[in-house]
């Protein structure tokens, strides 16, 4: 279970006001959609009961603990666009969605802890773990805020795009987003960057809507 023992390294080097972020990004793998981060300063009185690693709860706990770290902690979102993900690669649109999210805090950190080993570019200093997620309470509240958002995005997209099963599979390339891609194509959400994409782009310039 994760726990506060890397936020309380931090407060001890830099002082016990110090206010913390975590941050986390959603969604490098999938093959359409947006890559999603969220930055998450947590109140430590206010704390969730369950909060854990996004990937270790079911969707409904998920869903109540989003609501709950919304209420209670200072939370922002940022995102790189498909466009964005396609011009620069995905780990660094990435990158350049925590960016954002820690850049829309409504106050700054004086420390972000920040999900893998690549650190964004922060005015403040950052320390990276690798599967923070699982380690850290304020990763992994981030971790949460992402991966509902999301989901939700690409739940909406599915409304409009509605053969590739979005709604389910959150854009990645499972075999019923495959089934969708032989039937209707691709789509201007799709990651034409992305292996997959790019050869069926090849292999039938057609079948792109």
């Amino acid at each position: 279970m994760p726990d506060f023992d890397f936020e309380d390294a931090a407060l001890a080097e830099i002082g016990r006001d110090a206010l913390i972020a975590g941050v986390d990004e959603v969604g490098r793998g999938p093959w359409a959609g947006p890559v999603v981060a969220a930055a998450v300063i947590l109140r430590r009185e206010a704390l969730p009961d369950g909060l854990n690693d996004s990937k270790a709860l079911s969707k409904a706990k998920r869903e109540g603990l989003f609501e709950t770290i919304n209420a209670a902690a200072n939370v922002s979102l940022g995102m790189a666009s498909v466009e964005e993900i396609d011009e620069f690669n995905i780990l660094q649109a990435s990158l350049l969605a925590m960016s954002r999210a820690v850049e829309g805090l409504a106050a700054a950190p004086h420390i972000a802890l920040v999900d893998g080993n690549r650190a964004p570019k922060l005015t403040c200093p950052v320390r990276t773990i690798i599967k923070g997620d699982a380690k850290s309470l304020s990763i992994a509240a981030a971790s949460i805020i992402a991966k509902v958002t999301r989901d939700r995005i690409m739940a909406e997209l599915s409304i409009e795009h509605p053969n590739y099963g979005w709604e389910r599979n959150a854009g990645y390339g499972t075999r019923e987003h495959q089934e969708g891609l032989k039937l209707v194509g691709v789509c201007r959400h799709h990651r034409k960057s992305f292996a997959p994409i790019r050869q069926l782009m090849t292999q039938d310039s057609s079948l792109t809507t």
